[in-house]
This record gives structure tokens, sequence and C-alpha cells, in this order.
């Protein structure tokens, strides 16, 4: 039988918040610093600069590791690194190159190991629902954050579609804009990604 939890006990629980300032918050809210959350879009959404910045945003509150499963190290990636900045935050990001799950949850077992690890993409790490939720049973002090490829509005592949429902906040990557779907959602919901291209896609 599961523990039950007054009302009053509730209301007194203390949680591990990410303090989200101006944008971030307009768009998420105030999320928890553990945890799934997924991010999918279609290619050519700007959904890997989102999730670079998200990854830079991150990294001034948490250590983050970035698994590249599909780009590893290419210059592509390098390229976006400098897009965004991440030379900020360089001590506190830490990129994988294609490291499977496997290795990936025993780092995540070592001391001093990443607060937040971003998987991309979902895709590549070959992951069934109980690997996933292995992987998340796992580590519940660690957030998690999937990228998923897109089939149409919707993450490509039953599984991806399942961990999408599981995660606790859901953004979806469309017109160089970060959609919030999720439990966290901030006054306005979104964020845009690259200001030129979500005006010539939305339009004014």
């Amino acid at each position: 039988m599961s523990k039950a939890l007054s009302c009053m006990a509730l209301l007194k629980k203390k949680y591990d918040l990410l303090p989200f300032e101006g944008e971030w918050f307009d768009a998420f809210g105030t999320p928890e610093a553990h945890g799934v959350w997924f991010v999918w879009g279609n290619s050519g959404n700007g959904k890997t600069t989102f999730v670079l910045q998200l990854v830079k945003y991150l990294a001034g509150f948490r250590k983050v590791a970035y698994n590249s499963l599909e780009e590893s190290s290419a210059h592509t990636m390098q390229e976006a690194f400098l897009r965004v900045g991440m030379m900020e935050v360089a001590r506190r990001v830490v990129l994988l190159e294609r490291e499977p799950v496997v290795e990936l949850s025993a780092r995540l077992r070592k001391r001093r190991s990443p607060d937040i690890v971003v998987v991309d993409s979902f895709q590549y790490a070959e992951l069934d629902y109980k690997a996933y939720k292995r992987l998340k049973e796992a580590n519940p002090n660690k957030l998690i954050i999937f990228v998923s490829h897109a089939d149409g509005k919707k993450p490509a592949g039953r599984t991806a579609n399942s961990v999408m429902y599981d995660a606790s906040l859901k953004i979806w990557v469309e017109g160089y804009k970060a959609f919030s779907k999720g439990r966290y959602i901030g006054p306005v919901g979104s964020l845009t990604v690259w200001g030129e291209g979500a005006e010539k896609y939305w339009g004014s």
C-alpha cells in the first residue's frame, strides 16, 4: 500500500525548483529540477538551437551533460555550440560522444555526476518503455531531457509518444518557437528561438 499524504503535509512540502526568470519563466514557469522533460519537433524548425539554448540556461543552475548520439562532436555540433555562446558556461557543460545508455547510467551513478542529462535523440538511444522506466526510476534526483524526432506533430514512434505523455514538461518546437505542452507553463507559454525565423514562419 502506498503512503498517504495529508492535505497539510502536501501544502507544507518543499520542492527543488529551477528559478527560471524572464522569457524562460514566461514560457515554462518554475519547473522541478528533476524528472523527465521531452522536446520534439520536425527538422529545420530550430529544435537543436533551442535545446542548446536550454542547456546553456540550465548550466546556470546545475552541471549538464549533453549526450550527442546523432552528431557526436561533428563540426556542425561545434558550430551550434558557438552559435549559442556555450563558452560562457563551458565549465558546467560536458559533451558526451554517442555514449550508450548503459554507460550513461553508470556515469550517473558516480559521485559528482551531472545533475542534468540531455539525450539527443530518443530514437538513437534505442530504448523501449521498460528500459526508459528503469533509467528514470534509477535516477530520481536527476533531470533527464529527451530530444525526439517528430512524425507530423507527434513524437516519432510509439515508445517516444508514451515517454512524451509521461514527461512532466513537454516542449514542442515549431517555426523557431518552443511551446510548453506539459505540466509547467508560464504566463506566455512559449519562447522564441530565433526572432527573424519565427516572424517569417508565423507572420506578424
